[in-house]
């Protein structure tokens, strides 16, 4: 059996990330969504109302499953035995980024690392962009996926 492990803070989640386990749906037999805790970020929303708007987001899809971390993403891999991370990259910074964590994760625990990159009209979306917009009032809708229009 197949398994991906999707891993971010997503605070919140957006189109953005809902593309990537769309299109991870075909490719593996199971999708871990893991919602990372990071004490050195401060977020929106609480671990518990993100890891909850996500999962109402795949309540039917049983491939999918969300689970939040506060350790290292390889070590979340290696509970739910996934064979690969995955991570989405919208642009230059991205990929630098995620090209160390990459190594990273494969130096500490084996795991390889799939880059996906964002579709052309979700490169302007990023969770911060939606906290930015949420601030100053302004409409935010278009970069949420319905299901969690409400976080």
């Amino acid at each position: 059996m197949s398994t991906a492990l999707f891993v971010g803070t997503f605070d919140p989640f957006t189109v953005g990330h809902d593309n990537i386990v769309r299109r991870l749906l075909p490719l593996f037999d199971r999708i871990f969504i893991g919602v990372g805790v990071n004490p050195d970020k401060h977020t929106l929303f609480t671990v518990g109302e993100r890891v909850d708007a996500i999962s109402k987001l795949y309540s039917e899809e049983p491939k999918v499953e969300v689970t939040s971390y506060d350790d290292f993403a390889v070590d979340l891999a290696h509970r739910v035995d996934a064979t690969v991370i995955v991570k989405g990259i919208r642009n230059v910074q991205d990929m630098e980024y995620e090209r160390a964590q990459a190594a990273f994760n494969k130096r500490m625990g084996g795991i390889e690392t799939l880059l996906l990159f964002t579709e052309p009209e979700w490169e302007c979306v990023s969770s911060t962009a939606v906290r930015t917009l949420m601030k100053f009032g302004k409409d935010y809708s278009w970069m949420i996926p319905k299901k969690t229009d409400k976080q």
